[in-house]
């Protein structure tokens, strides 16, 4: 087990069976190096005493907010203030709900609320509530704003069910940790460009052509670019996602927009990530009036726009540049192609005809090939859970290119 020693972490407990597991939880922490101090809800407290906790953590357990031992400090704010990282685990349906919706009501949403540092949290909850669109979009709201996840497992929960909804496993959310401390500093210093989301190319003031692309790997990426230190800047098209919260954020409509906004600050980037799906042609013509119906038959004229990632790999110096790949066959000749043409470093290349891969969903599967050909195949996994994977990844190649990344 890696150390975390010298990391100040609040450990959450809310009310629900999965309780017991804070207990070893908390001792696996302390064992790894990690000053622990526990805040638990009135509710957890029916499952797994306070003295328990106390013993295992060797600091005094938070569970009213009107408590207040030290007369020099505010307790929540104080626990906030120097947290390293707060871990809920369990956390309830009702506890992602406070703290997706801003309430603060006990000792634990207060700390929550008041907290800046980075929050992980592993629901535990029967499997239909877990699935319930409420949940999903308190924890989809959650994860906007910069907040990880350790999904629960699946196996036998204590209303008899057998499906997801176990709280993962205490050993597996301390690698969780683990991990997010390894990597949390990996990119500090480095600026990241990530482009995201599709353009728009107008035809009159109320039409105009576009794609299915909804953002949504590009702002996992920015995110998880974020979540390792980089200072990131993203450029945005027409999306169905609000933006991870923590960004600079430039909006952007057509494909000549975001040329403009990507060239304007690629020198300064260390690594340009570019997945953004651009329109190759755009009108010829584009109507100040909207276009009347004169006729059976339309003919659009089109030109092509400006390849912005041919245009970066020409002009490139130092940045590390990765591209993306949207094919329907002959993924890898493709792929390949695209990288030489392009002077591309990686290219992440997806089937989009498979089930679950490519644009709208929440899944992704990739193919990611370098200069001497494929690297690694990445199965079907969450949109975020891939990004982490890429952005390891690329971190690593960055430093063998001598862009020696924290």
């Amino acid at each position: 087990m890696a150390s975390l020693a010298g990391k100040n972490i609040v450990l959450g407990i809310t009310g629900g069976i999965a309780a017991y597991k804070g207990a070893a939880l908390c001792s696996k922490l302390v064992q790894a190096g990690a000053e622990v101090h526990v805040v638990i809800t009135e509710s957890a407290a029916k499952f797994i005493t306070p003295l328990t906790l106390q013993t295992l953590s060797r600091h005094p357990v938070h569970i009213d907010t009107f408590d207040e031992r030290d007369p020099s400090v505010v307790t929540h704010i104080h626990l906030a203030d120097h947290a390293d990282l707060i871990v809920v685990a369990p956390a309830t349906a009702n506890a992602i709900a406070k703290l997706a919706n801003g309430h603060a009501d006990d000792m634990l949403s207060t700390t929550l609320l008041a907290a800046t540092c980075p929050i992980i949290i592993a629901p535990a909850m029967n499997v239909h509530m877990y699935e319930h669109p409420a949940v999903v979009e308190n924890m989809e709201r959650l994860a906007r704003r910069g907040a990880m996840f350790v999904e629960p497992g699946t196996g036998q929960l204590a209303c008899g069910y057998v499906a997801k909804g176990r709280l993962a496993e205490p050993e597996d959310i301390v690698a969780s940790i683990q991990n997010w401390f390894a990597e949390s500093g990996r990119l500090k210093g480095k600026r990241v460009l990530v482009t995201a989301g599709g353009t728009m190319e107008r035809l009159d003031p109320v039409r105009f052509l576009t794609n299915d692309s909804s953002g949504k790997m590009g702002f996992a990426i920015a995110e998880a670019a974020m979540r390792m230190g980089a200072d990131v800047t993203l450029v945005a098209g027409r999306t169905t996602e609000q933006p991870p919260a923590g960004v600079r954020v430039i909006h952007v409509a057509s494909a000549a927009d975001m040329l403009e906004a990507v060239m304007k600050d690629f020198d300064e980037m260390d690594i340009v990530v570019k997945s953004a799906a651009v329109a190759d042609y755009r009108p010829v013509i584009v109507h100040e009036q909207k276009m009347k119906k004169t006729g059976e038959r339309l003919v659009l004229e089109l030109e092509r726009t400006t390849d912005i990632l041919a245009t970066l790999g020409e002009r490139k110096t130092r940045q590390f540049l990765v591209g993306f790949a949207a094919e329907t066959q002959q993924v890898a000749h493709y792929a390949m192609d695209k990288l030489r043409r392009k002077n591309c470093d990686l290219i992440v290349a997806n089937d989009v005809s498979q089930e679950g891969v490519g644009f709208n969903g929440d899944t992704n599967a990739v193919e990611v090939y370098g200069p001497d050909g494929l690297i690694v195949s990445l199965p079907l996994m969450s949109k975020r859970e891939m990004a982490s994977r890429l952005m390891e990844l690329i971190a690593v190649r960055l430093a063998a290119a001598g862009g020696n990344p924290a």
